[in-house]
């Protein structure tokens, strides 16, 4: 099976071994402070690249969700292009990584789901346009 975005052979990866695959970062806050806002999550998002494909893994559509709370904490839900995505493993942690670098963040936690499937369509005009899909 071909990888719609970049092309290639998947790696044949079952998505029961990577549903819930979570990856944490960054401490819980010991003192009250400025939260994060929202933009500085996206920005942090927009830096994390699937090593394939030259567009970041926000504009590509592939964060579902996201919170921050009342104590810094943040929560991510995220997919990725395909099951076999031979990054799976390590794309929640990179996410969490970046995240956690914002300041005001607590503990960041990244959560894989394959529910809905990745579609073109979650991807913006802009990462389209990059992917010469427009």
């Amino acid at each position: 099976m071909e990888n719609p975005v970049f092309g290639g052979a998947e790696v044949s990866t079952d998505p029961t071994e990577t549903e819930g695959l979570s990856a944490v970062s960054g401490e819980a806050r010991s003192e009250a402070g400025e939260l994060p806002s929202d933009e500085a999550i996206v920005a942090a998002l927009r830096e994390v690249y699937d090593p394939e494909i030259p567009v970041n893994i926000f504009d590509l559509g592939l964060i579902y969700d996201r919170e921050i709370r009342d104590n810094g904490n943040v929560n991510i839900q995220m997919t990725l292009t395909t099951p076999g995505c031979p990054v799976a493993g390590e794309m929640p942690q990179w996410v969490a990584d970046s995240v956690a670098m914002v300041p005001g963040t607590g503990k960041v936690t990244v959560t894989l789901t394959w529910d809905p499937p990745w579609t073109l369509d979650q991807m913006t005009d802009d990462a389209k346009l990059a992917l010469g899909l427009i």
